[in-house]
């Protein structure tokens, strides 16, 4: 079998160039559609993703044009590398998003819904109510802006800083160290920014009914909090959503150079 291969490679040295370069950006786009948002959900049937990493793994090899490696490459290896360099892209544009549902979850928690939980289906577990709302709320600002775009332009960007065939790198090389500690570090702080209107004014009304309940103690202040927090933090949120919009569209542009 390996002296068939080594005269096939022989006759059709492009065709076996194609081949093998398809191999490496096909387990790059599968590593990257594991994590990144959008084509990690669970929603899209896996035959339907391997299926869309196939046709844009023939298009991406006539657009990277590959080059034949190295006879003392090895394959497994870099096989195994294309993999987890698609893991990353997906993970760093998956940390952009994690930002947005920190602040529903921080909403959720000062409205006092930690007890409403409910099933999503995506991640097969228990999630807040607002921490879904706004996931589908960025996953639809992220389409909207071109966030799928941006994930093929940095993976083609990827074979770039980092070649298909490389294996002896510095990871420091070809990942910008700053952007991922900034967007990774960021996730609190921008979850603070998106939160903050629903955090200050139901901070406003527990000052509000602890004056109450000093100054009226016969007033079951503690019952009307469960009342009153949820239909504020509503109100709040219904008033603040186009500026709340504007916000998470410009976190989103902000971070659109992954690369």
């Amino acid at each position: 079998m390996d002296e068939i291969l080594k005269q096939f490679a022989l006759y059709f040295p492009e065709l076996n160039n194609a081949l093998g370069a398809g191999i490496m950006v096909f387990l790059r786009l599968v590593g990257m559609m594991r994590l990144a948002p959008v084509l990690s959900k669970s929603e899209i049937p896996a035959m339907v993703r391997l299926s869309l990493a196939l046709i844009c793994t023939v298009i991406l090899v006539g657009v990277i044009k590959p080059t034949a490696p190295s006879p003392e490459t090895p394959i497994y290896l870099c096989m195994f590398l294309n993999f987890v360099f698609g893991l990353l892209i997906g993970f760093v544009a998956n940390c952009i998003l994690a930002a947005v549902l920190t602040g529903g979850d921080m909403i959720n928690t000062q409205m006092g819904l930690s007890s409403a939980m409910i099933m999503d289906p995506s991640t097969k577990s228990q999630v807040s109510m607002m921490a879904n709302y706004f996931s589908v709320l960025a996953l639809l600002i992220f389409i909207y802006s071109g966030g799928v775009y941006w994930l093929f332009n940095a993976l083609i960007r990827s074979f770039e800083l980092f070649p298909m065939y490389v294996v002896n790198f510095h990871f420091q090389d070809f990942v910008n160290i700053d952007y991922l500690s900034k967007v990774t570090g960021n996730i609190l702080f921008t979850g603070m920014h998106i939160a903050g209107p629903v955090l200050l004014a139901t901070m406003a009304q527990d000052i509000i009914l602890g004056i109450i309940s000093k100054t009226a103690p016969q007033v079951n202040v503690f019952s009307l909090s469960f009342l009153f927090k949820p239909v504020m933090g509503a109100f709040i949120l219904i008033v603040i959503l186009p500026m709340l919009i504007n916000v998470i569209t410009d976190y989103l542009v902000s971070h659109a150079n992954i690369f």
